[in-house]
């Protein structure tokens, strides 16, 4: 599910736009950074919030 909030979330964005993906499946530490490459945007990093979720940050290119 995150990947598919991701997409619809980076659609009509400007590049450069960074976009935070907080995510509680351990999964979407495998995912986002694949998504991020398929697409040609960069993954990039991570992050734990103080609630244990993963906050993923991709940086779209186009």
């Amino acid at each position: 599910m995150p990947i598919i909030m991701l997409a619809k979330a980076a659609k009509g964005l400007a590049a450069g736009t960074e976009i935070t993906v907080l995510a509680t499946d351990l999964a979407a530490r495998y995912d986002v950074p694949a998504w991020a490459r398929m697409t040609g945007n960069d993954f990039v990093g991570e992050s734990e919030t103080d609630g244990g979720a993963l906050a993923l940050t991709v940086r779209l290119r186009s």
